[in-house]
């Protein structure tokens, strides 16, 4: 009996070792790729949208896809980096650690901005507030961000580019100025008791907003595009400190338990999009050519079911405003991202 419970343990071993990845072959074997996506991307209502991506995979190497959906966003980046991912749709934060981890982990695609190109490839990372708060924020007719002091905050996750490591930045460069902050690090901002009185971590952007509009958050971090589904301007301009955002009644998950409430922006901070990465160990240069190649496709620019019209009300990972496309990327285009980190 003793050696028979040392030889399952054993074989247990192997085969947790085998599920890391190895070197030359898919994650999930050569018929097979595997896409992990961030908790943000991960909701049931995301799942038609995640699926034509996959088939945009599945038509380009002729090979199978699965989908690796996650509830944390180090689950998606350990995946990726150690191989049981082949491909990711992260934040450059993300992006960053897994390369770090792995420099075979290398970006490919990021969705443009409306111009279709780089120059206006950015997302929004909002600083909000519940409406009816927001007065507090302010200093005569401007907002300034004093009084998240002492509040109880929610971040993403501190894997997070909008979620933690930009707002974090933002926050320390602001109070480092003042005596009293002078010595202030985006550590301190991990846990209450040393700048917030508590601190929240959503899970993902979803989450966050709904620590927010919950009670559980005085304030919280989280970008436009993951909320984007969700929500709709009730007041003001689109992502400038003011707006006024409502809950849409007909909202899915995790937000159909705050339908109908509101929050306000208090700051904006432009940010690098998301890319897709690919591990080049477990994913031959071959497929990544020919993936690359679909993504930055014209066909896919036009599938409205990858850049969902904005207007149409139905949910998508990407939106069409304009000229919306994937464009290729660099990894050194990441590296304003990188610098936060110094």
């Amino acid at each position: 009996m003793k050696k028979m419970i040392q030889l399952l343990m054993l074989l247990t071993l192997v085969f947790a070792l085998s599920a890391c990845g190895t070197s030359g072959a898919n994650g999930s074997g050569d018929d097979t790729l595997t896409i992990a996506w961030y908790p943000n991307e991960s909701g049931a209502d995301m799942a038609d949208a995640r699926e034509e991506i996959g088939k945009v995979f599945e038509e380009t190497t002729g090979k199978k896809v699965e989908h690796k959906t996650t509830t944390d966003y180090i689950i998606a980046i350990e995946a990726l980096a150690n191989g049981s991912a082949d491909v990711a749709f992260m934040g450059a934060q993300g992006y960053i650690e897994a390369n770090t981890k792995n420099n075979k982990v290398q970006s490919i695609v990021v969705p443009s901005g409306p111009s279709g190109t780089l120059d206006d490839a950015k997302y929004n990372s909002w600083l909000a507030v519940n409406n009816g708060e927001q007065d507090k924020y302010k200093d005569g007719s401007e907002f300034k961000i004093d009084n998240i002091a002492d509040k109880k905050f929610s971040f993403v996750s501190n894997s997070s580019t909008s979620g933690f490591k930009v707002p974090s930045t933002n926050i320390v460069s602001y109070f480092s100025k003042m005596d009293k902050y002078k010595d202030l690090k985006a550590e301190d901002l991990l846990e209450g008791g040393k700048f917030f009185s508590e601190v929240l971590f959503g899970g993902s952007h979803q989450g966050s907003a709904v620590n927010l509009l919950s009670g559980k958050a005085d304030a919280a971090a989280f970008c436009d595009t993951c909320v984007a589904n969700y929500v709709e301007l009730a007041d003001g301009e689109e992502n400038t400190a003011g707006a006024v955002y409502k809950v849409k009644d007909d909202a899915a998950e995790p937000f159909n338990t705050v339908k109908g409430k509101e929050f306000s922006i208090i700051s904006t901070t432009p940010v690098l999009n998301a890319p897709f990465a690919v591990n080049t160990e477990t994913v031959n240069e071959e497929d990544v050519k020919k993936i690359k190649e679909a993504l930055v496709s014209d066909e896919v620019m036009n599938n409205d079911k990858i850049f969902v019209p904005k207007d149409s009300g139905k949910p998508g990972l990407f939106f069409k405003t304009d000229k919306e496309r994937f464009v290729e990327v660099e990894d050194s285009w990441f590296d304003p991202i990188r610098e936060l980190s110094k």
